[in-house]
């Protein structure tokens, strides 16, 4: 097996793993922030107060996220499948 395609198959797979971690990320990165200017004003510093809201809001979004998560790991399979019988030689 060639390096260049090991190379590309894992840059492949990296760029997929962020395309659907990246949104939700995103999404705990912004309520996290948005918790922690509430805390720093009103100044209660409770753990328990960022994790709840950061836990609904990241299901929120994987439940919106989903279909379209679904769509890229589909498009993303039958591509790795479709090029299998080049990678074996």
């Amino acid at each position: 097996m060639p390096q260049a395609l090991i190379v590309d198959l894992t840059r492949n797979a990296m760029l997929t793993a962020l395309m659907l971690a990246g949104p939700l990320l995103l999404v705990a990165l912004v309520v996290g922030l948005l918790i922690s200017v509430v805390q720093a004003v009103t100044s209660i510093q409770e753990q328990t107060l960022s994790f709840v809201p950061k836990l609904f809001a990241v299901g929120a979004a994987f439940l919106i996220g989903l279909p379209w998560m679904i769509q890229v790991l589909v498009k993303y399979t039958t591509e790795l499948f479709r090029s299998l019988p080049t990678l074996v030689q």
